[in-house]
């Protein structure tokens, strides 16, 4: 029903910079909060930023200051930059974001594939 293609992830050196991108497609009706996550060999996912569809961030609080999430409602894509980045942000990377197919259905959870992001020191 619906599909998200990510991009962006790769290899970085230690204060580098990389943006990821998330586009969703399939049958959307509506999107509510979009968010990235990301998990490390050995650790469980974990929230790194949403956003909800008017705008409102949060972030963990080891990327603050250096991430910024945002959206473009328009294309059904949400971003994450990222910025000084630090080896310890070595992990795969998830979008993620509750979608309603139609007006009739309740919004579900959907992730994305997942992409690598490697920061080396």
């Amino acid at each position: 029903q619906v599909q998200f293609v990510e991009s962006g992830g790769g290899l970085v050196q230690a204060g580098g910079s990389l943006r990821l991108s998330c586009a969703a497609s399939g049958r959307i009706f509506s999107i509510y909060v979009m968010a990235w996550y990301h998990q490390a060999p050995g650790n469980e996912r974990e929230l790194v930023a949403r956003i909800t569809s008017g705008g409102t961030t949060n972030y963990a609080d080891s990327v603050k200051g250096r991430f910024t999430i945002s959206r473009d409602n328009g294309k059904n894509t949400v971003y994450l930059q990222m910025n000084s980045l630090k080896p310890e942000d070595t992990a795969v990377y998830y979008c993620n974001a509750f979608i309603r197919s139609d007006m009739f259905d309740p919004p579900k959870n959907y992730w994305g594939q997942g992409t690598q992001v490697t920061v080396s020191s």
